[in-house]
């Protein structure tokens, strides 16, 4: 089972040169029942919602977990929020 994420341009851009190294998913009832007690394969990120044989809008990671912290992101009007980070790249 493969979790896919999908991203506008700005943060797609940014997890592909390797400069954005997680990606945040506000916790909520949604994410919650997605993410909480599962296990995935693959983290797939896509630009967009792309056809599935687009390649170049997408990116696979392998499933390296997640951790819970609070952000201040202009995504959410700059307010302090409970977020899902997902861990895409390892270090």
């Amino acid at each position: 089972m493969n979790l896919v994420l999908s991203l506008k341009r700005k943060w797609f851009e940014q997890i592909k040169s390797g400069k954005k190294i997680e990606e945040y998913r506000r916790d909520n009832e949604y994410w919650q029942k997605r993410i909480i007690g599962k296990s995935f394969d693959k983290v797939i990120v896509t630009l967009g919602y792309p056809k599935r044989d687009d390649l170049s809008r997408r990116l696979e990671f392998p499933w390296n977990g997640y951790v819970m912290k609070d952000v201040v992101s202009d995504e959410w009007d700059g307010n302090l929020v409970r977020v899902f980070v997902i861990l895409l790249w390892n270090d």
